[in-house]
């Protein structure tokens, strides 16, 4: 089994696996905590409504057998407690066989959350986490050795996920050729972060070199990570810097976290002992027969499904996140393939005057991670994903993604929904609910250095 064991790749596996089992563990926390208000029975787009009109065939899930919210709820456990359990070591200590259905569990539970969620789960690191949680099924733990055919295609994974936001860039905005999108990115990117002002404020030419970096690092190292090593190794490293510094600069939920756990796996455990203080284990050098098998069978069938995605990438009309399959594997990713200019953000307000008039006193609701009050300071949630902010940010680009769910929202709002107010940070009428709610629009910018000190307000904000 010389040829199918990756001996110099055991400690590479388990960064994966337990990196993956962190991410997971994030994801079904995340889903537990907003599940209720936003697909529960009574949420803003119900699930009990969808599946009645969504067949099996069409996106398959466990809730299309049985569905209420305490099941849910049951499922986000579950899958939280075999997440921690991953985490933990435990699926290391166990025969490969009750690994394989750990990990397998996590992927169908996940699944199943993600295809009746609707537009709440409509981002491309959903699909992100089931390609890579799936190929995590058939890494094994410590019993057998990396499977190197696997090893190879979560290389692939990573090739199509910066290959595919290189090439996006390339083809869409024209501020990525003239090196001036990041002018522009870290003041209008979904969810700033606490160093995004500090980001936004660097002087331009320095945003022209961090443009540049990204372009090698999306169109050119990608390449690399089928190099011989320690070329591939080089190149993976590249690509985990780059993310952290997309970390430091924003909100991306867990897209870049996986993106570093999956450069994790190209790096060799003899560049590992270089750097870490204890001696990396040698890899076991067996495999069972079965294990062998459905290695080369789930690496057959990932060869099968890459010509989507490849004719995606190499046609004129890229399509930015795509899944072509309701499985979500061997998907299409890209990011950012046009950049905002301004920040428009709606902001919602409530009165308890009973007819609301010119000389009403309105109250605004204060949001966990969306900009709102200018003195506050954008907040670090990544990689915990808070999926109304996020809905919000897309609502003041284009109003049709609210058309789904805002009345529901709203509706909401005037009676002092629990589980709603449970995503706000800040409900301005804990006694009563208003009477009236409104949403307007704003024009929000960071300050300058010069306000920053005067004022103590990271954004200044005017009506539209």
């Amino acid at each position: 089994m010389d040829w199918f064991v990756g001996d110099d790749y055991s400690l590479g596996r388990l960064l994966v696996t337990e990196g993956l089992a962190a991410i997971y563990l994030v994801a079904f926390v995340a889903a537990r905590n907003q599940f209720r208000p936003l697909v529960g029975s009574d949420g803003m787009l119900p699930i009990p409504r969808f599946l009645r009109a969504v067949t099996f065939g069409r996106s398959p899930s466990i809730f299309h057998f049985h569905y209420s919210d305490r099941f849910f709820e049951a499922i986000c456990w579950t899958g939280a407690g075999l997440s921690l359990a991953a985490l933990l070591g435990l699926t290391q200590v166990i025969p490969v066989a009750a690994c394989m259905l750990v990990w397998f569990a996590l992927w169908v539970l996940y699944l199943s959350i993600v295809n009746v969620s609707q537009i709440w789960y409509s981002f491309g690191w959903e699909s992100l986490l089931l390609e890579a949680g799936f190929l995590a099924i058939f890494l094994g733990n410590a019993s057998v050795g990396p499977p190197i055919l696997v090893l190879l295609v979560l290389r692939w994974l990573l090739f199509r996920l910066e290959f595919g936001a290189g090439l996006i860039k390339m083809r869409g905005d024209r501020c990525w050729k003239d090196l001036t999108c990041l002018y522009y990115h870290h003041e209008t990117q979904p969810m700033p972060g606490p160093l995004s002002w500090y980001f936004h404020r660097l002087p331009k030419p320095l945003h022209k070199v961090e443009v540049l970096g990204n372009h090698f690092a999306q169109l050119v190292v990608p390449f690399g990570l089928f190099a011989p090593q320690p070329v591939a190794a080089v190149a993976a490293t590249i690509m985990i810097v780059t993310q952290l510094w997309l970390v430091a600069s924003g909100n991306f939920s867990w897209l870049n976290w996986t993106t570093i756990v999956l450069g994790l796996s190209v790096i060799p455990d003899s560049v590992y002992e270089k750097v870490l203080p204890f001696d990396v284990p040698a890899a076991d050098a067996s495999a069972p027969i079965p294990f062998v098998v459905l290695v080369i069978a789930v690496t057959a069938l990932v060869v099968v499904l890459s010509y989507w995605p490849i004719r995606n990438m190499v046609s004129h009309g890229q399509r930015m996140n795509a899944s072509f399959n309701k499985w979500h594997f061997v998907n299409t990713y890209g990011a950012f393939g046009s950049i905002t200019r301004v920040r428009y953000e709606v902001i919602v307000e409530g009165t308890s005057d009973a007819h609301a008039s010119v000389h009403s006193v309105w109250k605004e609701y204060g949001f966990k991670g969306k900009p709102g009050d200018v003195n506050r300071r954008p907040r670090q949630f990544a990689p915990y994903h808070l999926r109304l902010d996020w809905l919000f940010w897309f609502t003041a680009i284009s109003p049709g993604y609210a058309e789904p769910w805002f009345r529901g929202f709203v509706e909401r709002l005037l009676r002092n929904d629990r589980d709603t107010l449970k995503l706000l940070q800040y409900n301005p009428f804990p006694e009563e609910p208003p009477k009236h709610v409104r949403a307007r629009m704003y024009r929000y910018e960071f300050t300058t250095w010069k306000e920053r000190r005067e004022t103590g307000a990271w954004w200044k904000r005017q009506p539209v």
